[in-house]
């Protein structure tokens, strides 16, 4: 079974890397989520905090963790994750396509 996978590489100048499963899912959701960020409520998913740690410590990503407090039976706070790094999509073979 293929894994799912985006390379992307930090802007300005940052080397092309491969990021995969959950990770490259994370990352997609920031991106689409833009300055607004994302939360575990409003893309659920099993471990958002593990994923932003690895986005950060193994590919160098700059993210935001926002306390929000959010009220219902269970009241508390929850994160709210803001990509800060300038991240660029790129193909899959773009390390062929520059040799």
């Amino acid at each position: 079974m293929k894994r799912y996978m985006i390379r992307a590489r930090v802007l300005p100048d940052g080397l092309p890397q491969t990021i995969i499963g959950r990770d490259a899912w994370a990352l997609e959701r920031l991106l689409a989520a833009g300055a607004c960020g994302c939360t575990p409520i409003d893309e659920p998913a099993p471990r958002w905090s593990h994923y932003v740690f690895k986005l950060r410590h193994t590919h160098g990503l700059v993210i935001e963790t926002v306390e929000e407090p959010h009220g219902g039976r269970f009241a508390g706070t929850h994160a709210r994750y803001v990509l800060r790094s300038e991240v660029e999509i790129l193909p899959a073979d773009a390390e062929r396509e520059a040799a």
